[in-house]
């Protein structure tokens, strides 16, 4: 289409042909993009759901002597899932940015209720 000179769709000429990983560009949607918009949309949604989730650790769980917050895993998972089904993905978005720490790869229901979830 971009070479197609009966084509009057502008945005596809307007595009480079081809990005490479060098390219700060590379990966990402255009600037400025619908598909861009749905991206920072969804950063913040899942931001939110992480900030509800340290508020039920701090509501639901205990404060230890070194003065942080914990929750075992099937506590937190029985209060939250009712809030939302995405519990899992939701606790290791918070350790991948510090805010929560427990010990393992992955979390299951089941299995890892007794594991420690602490609030930091």
């Amino acid at each position: 289409q971009r070479k197609n000179p009966f084509s009057s769709d502008d945005r596809l000429a307007a595009k480079p042909a081809h990005t490479h990983r060098g390219d700060p560009t590379y990966g990402r949607p255009p600037e400025g993009s619908r598909t861009e918009q749905r991206g920072k949309d969804a950063h913040s949604h899942v931001g939110k759901e992480v900030e509800e989730l340290c508020l039920i650790i701090r509501r639901t769980g205990e404060v230890g002597e070194d003065g942080h917050v914990s929750v075992t895993f099937g506590q937190l998972f029985e209060t939250y899932v009712t809030i939302s089904n995405k519990v899992v993905g939701i606790l290791l978005r918070a350790r991948k940015h510090g805010l929560v720490h427990f010990e393992g790869e992955m979390l299951w229901q089941g299995k890892d209720d007794d594991v420690v979830i602490t609030l930091l």
